[in-house]
């Protein structure tokens, strides 16, 4: 049995492994522990809402985990921002965590912005100490992952990767402290982590077990990378993927997160992208992550139940079921 991290992970195989990039240790081929509450060999994946989805209601987040629960989805991956929007009001994270539990929900994964990857070593710790109290938030509400993007560092200069990969080293000793797992994250417009090459160099060099990546089927298109390079990771180093879906125009170079579609409604190759994440033995989260206005025209959980329905009918096709 391959370890895929030091928590969180049931021990039970997904299926044999194919695929080539020694990742977390992981050798191709070899059975693999999966994610904590991963689905059955028949239904690998669990769905999940992205609260950007449904963002343009400018609903709070109690009333955001309800519309998740009444559309249908087995977990919830809310924005730090939101987090700290209802404490500012006066909400008590037992509370909500309570809330969740009770819809029978799971907080997958969280979304935050900590520059914690910069060159400025000022604005860096910084960084580092805004990620340890979104992690505790995290943390607090049963969570036990956290979105680590190139926050900060959108734009030039070029970082030194062997620099990045030790300052994400560092966040995920500060991970295990709080017991949330930082998911390295490219941007696909970003001058930094933009390409699945940039996370893998950073993956592998970190030299830490618990390293992992949090991909997105937009940001993968963006950044440039071909989607047969998911086939380059082992599934244990990816425990959540955001799915979405892009039209044909404008063209990749200008393409904006607004200009997300639901999956199956645009022109990315799920076929390939759903046979990849199977074939490196993905078992985890498929979180749906959309920016569309056109889409918060609708009601809320029309809107959030029609991106879960054509997101399983986009998976399920691309599984031949």
């Amino acid at each position: 049995m391959v370890e895929c991290s030091r928590r969180g992970f049931l021990h039970w195989s997904c299926g044999a492994v194919g695929g080539s990039l020694v990742v977390n240790g992981a050798i191709a081929g070899t059975t693999v522990a999966v994610p904590d509450g991963a689905e059955s060999p028949g239904k690998p994946f669990r769905f999940c809402l992205n609260t950007s989805t449904i963002r343009g209601y400018k609903l709070s987040l109690p009333d955001e985990i309800d519309v998740a629960a009444e559309a249908g989805y087995e977990g919830i991956e809310p924005w730090t921002r939101e987090v700290e929007q209802y404490l500012e009001a006066g909400g008590k994270l037992g509370d909500l965590r309570k809330r969740i539990e009770d819809h029978g929900l799971r907080v997958e994964g969280a979304i935050g912005f900590p520059s914690w990857m910069v060159d400025d070593e000022e604005k860096r710790r910084a960084g580092f100490d805004r990620m340890k109290l979104e992690m505790d938030w995290i943390a607090q509400l049963g969570g036990n992952r956290i979105a680590a993007p190139p926050a900060g560092a959108y734009g030039p200069p070029k970082l030194d990767l062997n620099a990045v990969a030790e300052r994400y080293r560092d966040l995920l000793e500060l991970g295990r402290k709080m017991g949330v797992t930082p998911q390295l994250e490219i941007w696909g417009g970003s001058a930094n982590m933009s390409k699945l090459s940039e996370a893998a160099y950073v993956i592998v060099e970190s030299g830490d077990a618990d390293a992992c990546g949090l991909f997105d089927v937009f940001h993968i298109y963006r950044g440039g990378s071909d989607f047969r390079s998911l086939r380059h990771f082992h599934g244990v180093s990816l425990h959540v993927f955001h799915v979405n879906d892009y039209p044909a125009n404008p063209p990749r170079e200008g393409i904006q997160d607004s200009h997300r579609v639901y999956p199956g409604d645009g022109i990315a190759p799920f076929n390939l992208i759903v046979g990849a994440l199977r074939e490196i033995g993905f078992c985890g989260t498929l979180s749906l992550e959309l920016f569309n206005p056109d889409y918060w025209k609708d009601n809320a959980v029309r809107t959030a139940r029609t991106g879960l329905e054509k997101m399983k009918r986009a998976v399920e096709g691309s599984m031949g079921e």
